[in-house]
């Protein structure tokens, strides 16, 4: 599939999902709203994640042990593979490794695009620096955080809209990631792993009515919930706000 065609399945799916085409992806709020049962568990370094489909159902695993901004990008290259793709097959991904298949680079193409809309970096870089192709690091850093992406990501992409020079590229590169936020006043948790043991979908909900219908055992119930690491009978002490 040719860059321009998955730059408009991008755009298309934005659309459909009820998405602008300049506004950042709620990347929680649409694995809920698309039903993909999504874990995050701690994974080796060369293992970002991997997806798998089977008829109507869909499952993401993502790497906790990576920054929350990587993880942001690999859950847009597993969506490629979920619904783009002609011909799905169960993917290992690690996105932007040097030894990837031309299934791999679509991926990450697709990602790139529907994370990081063209329209929307450009509503957000100031006139001076789109027509100098500099972009400075204040505005490098608004774009991070406002699209929830890695630096990585954001500097291919800019680079990929010819809106940075290969100086500009350079320098932008050998600015420590996590300083310069704290310099600027951004929170880090971007730059940061996390999410460990977060499951969203209703993986719980499926195992609790199998329960109560009596299909399953309790014993069963509990073995279910926990492999995504919850346990049932574990009680919380919960104070009188938690119901205000």
């Amino acid at each position: 599939m040719r860059n321009d065609l998955i730059e408009q399945k991008a755009n298309d799916l934005r659309s459909v999902w009820g998405l602008s085409n300049y506004d950042p992806v709620p990347i929680y709020q649409l694995l809920l709203k698309l039903n993909i049962l999504t874990v995050f568990k701690p994974l080796s370094d060369n293992f970002s994640g991997m997806c798998l489909k089977r008829d109507e159902n869909r499952f993401i695993l993502i790497n906790s042990n990576q920054s929350i901004g990587r993880q942001n990008f690999t859950i847009g290259h597993e969506l490629y593979h979920l619904y783009v793709q002609d011909i799905f097959e169960i993917h290992y991904c690690n996105p932007g490794s040097h030894d990837q298949s031309p299934e791999e680079k679509r991926a990450d193409f697709f990602s790139s695009n529907f994370l990081m809309p063209k329209t929307g970096i450009m509503r957000m870089i100031p006139d001076e620096e789109i027509e100098n192709k500099e972009v400075s690091i204040s505005t490098l850093l608004r774009l991070e955080n406002y699209f929830g992406v890695s630096r990585s990501a954001l500097i291919v992409r800019l680079k990929r809209l010819n809106l940075i020079s290969e100086d500009v590229l350079n320098f932008l590169k050998s600015k420590p990631v996590i300083r310069s936020a704290k310099q600027y006043g951004y929170n880090t948790a971007l730059y940061k792993p996390g999410n460990e043991g977060l499951v969203l979908g209703d993986y719980g909900v499926k195992a609790k009515s199998l329960f109560d219908k009596g299909l399953i055992s309790e014993g069963h119930y509990i073995e279910l919930l926990s492999k995504i690491g919850i346990d049932p009978a574990d009680n919380e002490t919960e104070s009188v706000e938690d119901f205000e």
